[in-house]
């Protein structure tokens, strides 16, 4: 940890004095993120050729769930401009902003906050991450294409809404609770309009499964070494693709088995990296494609 990148607290934020415009991410825990880094740099960049960015800066506080409705208050009292929130910060939030932007009303999550003199406006930007990613890791787009996900939880729910929303031509979910792929698949019919949206069990995969799908990631599966992999890849219609959005490890199991088998693969990162660049640009205005090169190149610089 750098130090001039140091964890804040509750108690920091109680006694906030600092000038300029500041930017927070607030997550329990916190100290491994590289979102302050990330956005610094992009920032110091900016401001090198528009002075309007010479005083902005990012912090991160380690807020426990219990104080984050205090933690909102205060952050919008002292008139922060803009924050990112982590889990399990996104869901809590979502009822105490004052305004959702559309796009994220489905997903019932808000990873990015800014100000507004009513209080937070709250949008999701993991969803333009992903798509993002996916454009420039692997070469496809999510419209018109076959995707499998694996996952039913909190990220699962944000990529399905992304997918419906852009329009992908068929969307299977994966995921070993029945229970939880149920509630998921009744919250995203209504969002399907004529999208083929299907459901099963990573172990006996259907017959009807797609070739050439991009199979995307969304559990939590290969955090930790020995982790078992969300689905046998080789049981599967060949895919055009397999997306991890687990970028710590940057080569999780999953993605080992895909580059076995010869398949192309991409990690979390230029996720990571584009989710942030479009939050930057609700916050600045500037357009996340002129940022997320130099976020790429922080986020490269603190994994070396």
């Amino acid at each position: 940890m750098a130090a001039s990148d140091p964890v804040l607290t509750l108690s920091d934020l109680q006694s906030w004095s600092r000038p300029g415009t500041a930017l927070a991410v607030l997550g329990h825990p916190i100290k491994h993120s590289v979102s302050p880094r990330m956005h610094n740099a992009a920032l110091a960049e900016q401001a090198a050729t528009d002075t309007r960015f010479a005083d902005w800066c990012y912090h991160r506080f380690e807020i426990h769930p219990d104080d984050l409705p205090r933690a909102l208050e205060l952050l919008h009292a002292r008139r922060f401009r803009g924050i990112n929130l982590t889990v399990p910060h996104k869901i809590i939030a979502f009822d105490r902003v004052a305004e959702i932007d559309p796009a994220a009303r489905p997903i019932g999550a808000v990873n990015t906050l800014r100000w507004s003199e009513r209080g937070w406006h709250g949008f999701n930007t993991d969803g333009y991450g992903l798509a993002t990613a996916l454009h420039e890791d692997l070469g496809l787009a999510l419209a018109g294409t076959h995707v499998v996900l694996l996952g039913a939880g909190g990220a699962a729910r944000g990529a399905a809404v992304e997918c419906l929303q852009r329009g992908v031509a068929s969307l299977w979910i994966a995921n070993r609770t029945r229970a939880n792929l149920d509630t998921l698949l009744a919250q995203l019919a209504p969002l399907a309009g004529g999208i083929p949206l299907h459901g099963f069990s990573p172990d006996t995969p259907p017959a009807a499964l797609p070739a050439g799908a991009v199979v995307i990631n969304a559990t939590s599966a290969g955090l930790r070494d020995g982790d078992p992999t969300p689905v046998t890849l080789a049981n599967l219609p060949r895919p055009a693709g397999v997306f991890d959005m687990i970028y710590n490890p940057p080569r999780t199991a999953l993605l080992r088995q895909a580059e076995v088998l010869g398949l192309p693969v991409a990690n979390g990162l230029s996720m990571l990296v584009h989710q942030g660049a479009k939050a930057l640009e609700i916050w600045s205005g500037l357009p996340a494609a002129r940022t997320a090169p130099a976020m790429a190149r922080a986020v490269r610089e603190a994994k070396a």
